[in-house]
């Protein structure tokens, strides 16, 4: 089935600005909390949010085989249930209900006023019911980076990264939409020249530049996914700040990985941006530096052109730029963790999330943490308003944001906006 919302020359007759992250050709699907108190599942086209729910009752989507609720709901996860099949049918009937040349809703005001709402008369929600959250480590600059500072180049990655695409369980419930705040953790830590740990607030606060990829029913518990196969499985991505406590992360992590130090809050953007959008922007990513088994080895292109910016700003100060990366230098791509994931038969639902591991690229400017950005803190960065950052200050605002850009056409992830408030007082 073709993807016919991907037109680069499809224009839309509502009034959007030329560099929107979210033309006609993004359509992507959110859940929003509307001016009248009702939560629906939505999508967006410029600065407009679209009740989906307003619109299937409507009759806009005559001829598509949906529930009569399947957007009166709280999450996307039943949409999401459905297949790629439906997302297609779904996207590309949405980009013909909005094309400039299709009157049918345009030329209706009754029916507007029910679907069209501007974005500050809805709440942005968490998109999904996250079951499981997995977190992956696939970014080689940013392995080779940490590594470097706690073991020495010598043995910057450990023997079993090149072979396999390492991760570990997180905390699905502490994930939380854009705008909405985290706190300083606390936790134990273990100074330098220190015997015994103390306990106390996290010191050492970071933001990890991630993106992240929700899943669908892909597998009966059992039954692998084909590494050729897992692009299926995947409804689409956003963006992803992985909260860190590193002086936490530091005391606690052997020999079991990371704990307390990640679970406290993990941001994500929120509109999901499918992978039929993204379809014009895939290309090759990096050649593997040994040969990969069978079960990992993949076909075509399955790494994705996405720009990452993060901003830090101050409380009440303005954003700073402190790194420019790119989603495609991540050594091992989505289609091999989803295989990887499933190779001993775990099985994946409907809303699983699944982190990149931080992206970092390979020059300083394009590291995807202050771990890095600062090197462990030596190197302090400068920000517009003349102060510095080791790590994340209280009251400082983390901004993502992500973007692909081609034949004109811009495809964005909004942001994801997550302010660090101070520890609670024990």
């Amino acid at each position: 089935m073709p993807i016919t919302a991907n037109d680069p020359k499809r224009k839309t007759w509502l009034d959007i600005a030329p560099d929107t992250d979210f033309p006609i050709q993004n359509i992507p699907f959110g859940v929003f909390l509307t001016r009248d108190d009702i939560i629906t599942i939505g999508t967006r086209i410029g600065d407009y949010a679209i009740d989906l729910g307003a619109l299937h009752q409507l009759g806009y989507f005559h001829g598509i085989e949906l529930t009569d609720d399947i957007f009166l709901q709280d999450t996307l996860n039943d949409f999401i249930s459905d297949g790629r099949k439906t997302w297609r049918l779904v996207r590309n009937r949405i980009a013909d209900i909005f094309d400039a040349e299709n009157p049918k809703l345009r030329d209706n005001k009754d029916h507007r006023k029910h679907i069209l709402f501007t974005l500050d008369e809805v709440e942005m929600q968490l998109p999904v019911q996250v079951g499981d959250y997995t977190d992956f480590y696939s970014s080689k600059e940013h392995a080779t980076n940490v590594g470097t500072m706690f073991r020495g180049k010598e043995n910057a990655l450990m023997p079993n990264w090149l072979h396999i695409p390492v991760g570990y369980h997180g905390r699905s419930s502490s994930i939380i939409p854009s705008g909405i705040n985290a706190r300083r953790p606390w936790g134990q830590t273990m100074p330098d020249g220190a015997t015994e740990p103390v306990f106390g607030p996290s010191k050492l606060v970071d933001f990890e530049l991630e993106m992240a990829f929700i899943t669908t029913d892909a597998n009966a518990l059992g039954e692998p996914i084909p590494v050729n196969e897992a692009e299926e499985y995947i409804f689409g991505l956003v963006l992803f700040n992985d909260w860190s406590a590193r002086d936490i992360q530091k005391w606690e992590y052997v020999p079991l990985g990371p704990f307390l130090a990640k679970n406290f809050a993990s941001s994500i953007s929120p509109w999901i941006v499918t992978l039929d959008a993204l379809q014009p922007f895939k290309v090759e990513g990096p050649k593997p530096e040994m040969e990969q088994l069978p079960y990992l080895q993949y076909k075509g292109k399955k790494s994705y052109d996405i720009n990452l910016e993060v901003y830090i700003a101050p409380e009440k100060g303005t954003e700073t730029k402190v790194s420019s990366s790119n989603f495609k230098y991540m050594y091992w791509n989505m289609s091999q963790q989803l295989a990887h994931h499933t190779i001993n038969g775990c099985n994946v639902n409907s809303g699983d999330m699944m982190g990149s591991g931080t992206i970092s690229g390979p020059t300083p400017d394009s590291y995807g943490s202050m771990l890095e950005l600062t090197w462990r803190g030596e190197k302090p960065i400068k920000l517009s308003d003349g102060t510095e950052r080791k790590f994340i200050n209280d009251n400082d605002t983390v901004i993502l944001k992500g973007y692909c850009k081609k034949d004109n056409v811009r495809i964005g992830f909004g942001e994801c906006r997550t302010k660090l408030l101070p520890a609670i007082k024990q």
